[in-house]
């Protein structure tokens, strides 16, 4: 079973929109195919329908529609401040796809987005050339699963597979592909690159239980990045974001005990640890969508237009966290978000 089955995306699948012009794209084609039982809506453009006020988020991600598009302008953009550069000095993000297959509460995207919708976009002919002219100029390390999971939605897309064989023709190029899917058999069939690092958001049971709804369980994600190891992909397990629970530092030690008996060490490339931060813009949206929600209503501090946990809560947790890792991998393999 891949990701895209353990989600039933293909089942909730109801409408497509999908825009004029890319109606005979070979991959918008392809994807269509995908679902044989969904309304087809031809549309002018997909702002049209992912912009539109007054959405309700919630009800989407129970009843939902997918968008086929092509995207213009500007298609690579600067890391966020939030985000974990991993010491690199050219560091962008891309999204070929938006939205997610799955339904995390504390998912930045639900205050960045006003629709709950997946767009896909299938000219990545145009994303590789931005990405090419940028290399002209220097490497990149580009990240381009942040605004969704690309591995999750691997059986629909085939992006991965893509991008890989991009990376394998341009040298000065590293991709980072986030996910919390749990294939297992895919690793066999896709290049293992040292330009292409794979990286699992790997957290407490009790967490994806209660906040990252229709995510794999986390053994299936150590077992699936356990697999891709074995394969010789480069793996980063990412403890990002640590959230603050009734009894965490039980929860995040019995996370950790997990992960060492799953997970070879001197294999693995790196780990990434980071507590929950996000864009005060977002909170507020997000609050307000989902009033009934503890991680979402928790009452965090702003900083300089960002909420946290606080730099002394922060810091107790990742440090917490860290030095449950401290004697399985070297500290310069240990990457903390500050």
């Amino acid at each position: 079973m891949n990701s895209l089955d353990h989600s039933c995306f293909n089942r909730q699948i109801h409408h497509i929109y999908i825009e004029e012009a890319v109606l005979q794209h070979p991959r918008a084609v392809r994807i269509l195919e995908h679902f044989p039982q969904a309304g087809i809506i031809p549309i002018r453009h997909y702002k049209d329908i992912f912009n539109r006020s007054r959405q309700d988020i919630s009800l989407q991600q129970r009843a939902r529609a997918l968008i086929i598009a092509s995207r213009s302008g500007s298609l690579l953009y600067p890391g966020a401040p939030v985000c974990q550069n991993f010491g690199e000095e050219h560091f962008y993000y891309s999204s070929c796809m938006m939205n997610c297959v799955y339904d995390c509460e504390y998912c930045y995207l639900k205050g960045m987005y006003p629709s709950a919708y997946p767009v896909i976009f299938v000219n990545l002919e145009d994303y590789f050339r931005e990405t090419e002219n940028l290399l002209e100029k220097h490497p990149v390390y580009l990240c381009i699963s942040y605004d969704t999971d690309l591995l999750a939605a691997e059986g629909l897309t085939g992006y991965v597979r893509e991008w890989a064989a991009f990376v394998q023709a341009h040298p000065g190029l590293t991709i980072e592909v986030r996910t919390k899917s749990a294939h297992k058999q895919i690793w066999e069939n896709l290049p293992a690159l040292p330009g292409v690092i794979y990286a699992f958001t790997i957290s407490p049971q009790p967490v994806i239980e209660r906040y990252e709804h229709g995510t794999p369980d986390l053994e299936s994600r150590l077992e699936s990045a356990a697999a891709a190891m074995r394969c010789g992909h480069p793996v980063r397990l990412c403890f990002d974001p640590i959230l603050y629970l009734p009894d965490w530092q039980t929860h995040y030690r019995d996370m950790a005990s997990q992960v060492k008996q799953q997970i070879d060490f001197k294999k693995l490339r790196d780990i990434s640890i980071g507590s929950f931060r996000i864009s005060q813009d977002y909170l507020k949206k997000m609050r307000r969508a989902m009033p009934a929600s503890p991680v979402v209503q928790f009452p965090f501090i702003n900083e300089n237009g960002y909420y946290s946990y606080g730099k002394t809560l922060s810091g107790e947790m990742e440090n917490y966290v860290i030095g449950l890792f401290s004697g399985d991998i070297p500290a310069d393999r240990i990457f903390q978000w500050r």
